[in-house]
């Protein structure tokens, strides 16, 4: 293990290291660490945000540290209350595994997923009784969890704070504990949840946990990156679609992108920068990345196809063809069974905003029905395009 790298995986892509840099490269000199990033499985696709983590994972990985993509398991069914101005909805135990077995798949992209341990916190968790709980609480104060950005604004607008959502970070803080680890890795918006099982590892094995934030990735249009807000970029997505998405990225945030989600040296995107138009920048972006993801071959064709369709006017080489679309029927329902549309109001919003075609025509009425033919295609928006099988 050589210090200079032991160096980069301190400072590159990385925000902040508490308590502080050199204790936490101290120790990586002395003996293997091991280290966690906890992910609550709340939906079905890992992002570029995620992405930024799992790569720093894979760095000590590299080093042959020991690393945990710990699931959880349980805390995903009260949900983590970071960032959010409400309540979240909790989720079933199908959902949660469903969604665990997807972000497994998506991970195993960045992770050698043969070396990572992976582990469920519901099997800690689950077994705490009231006993354990009431010590857990006795940890940290009230007053001390109502500090949190997010519990101060919902209390000036009159908002209720749940007693679950207090309990999350110490919930979340005790998976420190239960696996006995040096080092937590997690996006800024973790720093508290983190800096309680810090606490909580000081308290209960009297040992010292380091926490290691990565920089938050932010959306497409420069808000959070969130499904929610449809501005995300995800690791599953097709190369063509990926493509797409990055040329959309608001021009300010290429700098960041090329950080955060690219093997391009920061001299280069800087040379980068001033060599090339806003626009070939970005499309350079745009090329790295699904690279990085797909592989070189794919990325050149998403490059040809967003060049054909959206310089060219041109329809893509390859669609995906959707049988049982034939014939007549409700235009809405078009949409929705051919997986263009997640329901009949979002069908209408779409056909409203004129983002509906059927063979080059836009469909105005979203009330009309329409007959299609074999071969007949169907496109929404710039990027998704469908043919009748």
């Amino acid at each position: 293990m050589q210090k200079q790298s032991i160096k980069e995986v301190l400072t590159k892509r990385v925000a902040e290291i508490l308590p502080a840099p050199k204790g936490l490269a101290d120790l990586m000199k002395k003996r293997k660490i091991r280290l966690y990033l906890g992910i609550d499985p709340t939906g079905t696709m890992l992002h570029l945000g995620h992405a930024v983590v799992l790569r720093k994972l894979r760095q000590f990985q590299d080093l042959s540290h020991e690393v945990i993509l710990l699931f959880g398991t349980l805390t995903a069914q009260i949900g983590d209350p970071s960032g959010r101005d409400k309540m979240r909805e909790p989720l079933s135990s199908r959902q949660i595994v469903a969604n665990m077995r997807d972000y497994k798949t998506q991970a195993s992209q960045i992770l050698d997923i043969g070396k990572a341990r992976m582990k469920k916190n519901d099997e800690w968790l689950g077994k705490l009784n009231l006993e354990d709980i009431l010590k857990l609480t006795s940890r940290v104060t009230t007053s001390q969890l109502l500090e949190r950005d997010m519990f101060q604004g919902r209390m000036k607008r009159g908002q209720e704070i749940w007693v679950h959502e207090l309990l999350y970070p110490l919930l979340q803080g005790y998976d420190s504990v239960a696996m006995d680890v040096d080092l937590e890795v997690g996006g800024t918006d973790q720093t508290f949840n983190m800096l309680i099982g810090r606490r909580l590892q000081k308290a209960y094995r009297s040992k010292e946990k380091f926490v290691l934030t990565v920089p938050l990735l932010l959306g497409l249009d420069g808000r959070k990156m969130s499904k929610s807000f449809g501005n995300t970029v995800n690791i599953a997505d097709p190369p063509r679609e990926m493509y797409g998405k990055l040329m959309t990225l608001r021009d300010e945030l290429v700098p960041q992108y090329f950080e955060l989600c690219s093997d391009v040296v920061e001299k280069e995107v800087a040379v980068l920068k001033k060599k090339l138009s806003p626009r070939d920048f970005k499309a350079r972006l745009a090329k790295e990345v699904v690279t990085l993801y797909h592989g070189a071959k794919k990325a050149r064709v998403a490059e040809q196809e967003f060049i054909s369709i959206f310089q060219k006017k041109q329809q893509p080489s390859y669609m995906k063809e959707v049988e049982g679309l034939r014939g007549e029927m409700p235009l809405v329902d078009i949409l929705v069974k051919a997986m263009l549309a997640s329901s009949k109001s979002e069908a209408r919003r779409l056909i409203q905003q004129g983002g509906v075609r059927i063979d080059g025509n836009v469909q105005k009425k979203e009330n009309s029905s329409v007959e299609l033919r074999a071969r007949s295609v169907i496109q929404v928006g710039k990027r998704r395009f469908i043919r009748v099988a």
